[in-house]
């Protein structure tokens, strides 16, 4: 049976909100709960960026029963694989083992802020996985010191190790990273409800099938008069109309602003499902489900009116969707 999730998003929400929003998700039966994990928003529109560890530290405190994770955390330039290691074991025992590490090769967005630049997605890629590499080694609770290609790490330890070790689930979008990463993950994420990159990923896997999971994200806009849940899927997501090689080089939201000046609000009426029609949100939501995901996670677009969605309309859609 799927499991569905909702998806704190930091880029529209404050920390204060997130937490509360986290806890009325695991009180209406959502599965779990993910965390972006960004340093600006996409767009200036959407407002916020607050710190995702931090929230989730607290979200861990505050519920008790729904599972956690990053949905992704980049461990390579703005957080150091050793940094990222220590954090996600820490997480994984305040949560009482709930968490499950979520790691990809970041955006530009996120990741130029440190003034190191923006490699080559080869690079990115080799960058991610010594750092898996470095994380499994340190999640051992053993002394590691490692010197490699990007990183290097001396005499590190982690001192606070969970019971069970973390999952990690890896982002990742063709054959060719699926073919790198899949053997070193435990669960695989990815963005679109391709059936095709389920099959090659489990085949590449190369592990037990009934425990690997398979997380996807789906935006949705509910709202009780359509028109106005375009407009604001148009106002504060349009940037996803670009892509993800285009969400993952530019820098800036201002960036992102002038990328998407001619996306249209009929655009995204086409590839969100906005208003209040409860069938057809969860109909784009379905199309994961069919595609093999075992695990997809709800975006609610917009902070504004995330209350009302909570109160009205996520408790009658995830009981549609568990009755498809």
């Amino acid at each position: 049976m799927t499991r569905f999730g909702y998806t704190l998003m930091t880029e529209q929400s404050g920390p204060k909100e997130l937490v509360r929003y986290a806890v009325k998700a695991e009180q209406l039966g959502f599965d779990f709960a993910v965390s972006s994990d960004h340093y600006s928003p996409w767009l200036v529109s959407q407002g916020h960026a607050p710190y995702a560890w931090t929230v989730l530290g607290a979200v861990a405190q505050a519920t008790e029963r729904i599972e956690l994770a990053t949905y992704v955390t980049c461990p390579t330039m703005r957080y150091h694989p050793a940094v990222v290691a220590q954090k996600a074991a820490t997480l994984q025992i305040l949560s009482d083992d709930r968490f499950i590490l979520g790691l990809g090769t970041g955006e530009n967005l996120n990741e130029h802020v440190i003034g190191e630049g923006w490699p080559s997605v080869d690079k990115r890629h080799d960058m991610l996985e010594e750092a898996i590499h470095i994380i499994r080694a340190l999640h051992s609770g053993e002394l590691v010191t490692w010197a490699g290609e990007h990183f290097r790490v001396d005499s590190g330890r982690i001192w606070d190790v969970p019971d069970h070790d973390v999952p990690l689930a890896i982002a990742v979008s063709g054959d060719k990273s699926i073919k790198r990463f899949a053997p070193l993950s435990d669960h695989f994420v990815a963005v679109e409800p391709d059936a095709g990159l389920v099959d090659a990923w489990h085949a590449a896997h190369g592990k037990d099938a009934k425990a690997a999971r398979v997380i996807g994200q789906v935006p949705i806009c509910w709202g009780p008069d359509k028109d106005a849940a375009i407009a604001k899927a148009h106002d504060q997501f349009r940037w996803f109309a670009g892509g993800w090689k285009v969400n993952a080089d530019l820098p800036t939201p201002a960036g992102f602003s002038g990328a998407s000046q001619f996306v249209r609000a009929e655009d995204m009426a086409e590839s969100i499902a906005c208003g209040p029609d409860l069938d057809e949100l969860a109909e784009s939501i379905q199309a994961f489900c069919t595609a093999g995901f075992t695990d997809v996670a709800i975006i609610q677009i917009g902070d504004d009116g995330q209350d009302d969605f909570l109160a009205q309309a996520a408790g009658p859609l995830l009981e549609k969707l568990r009755a498809l």
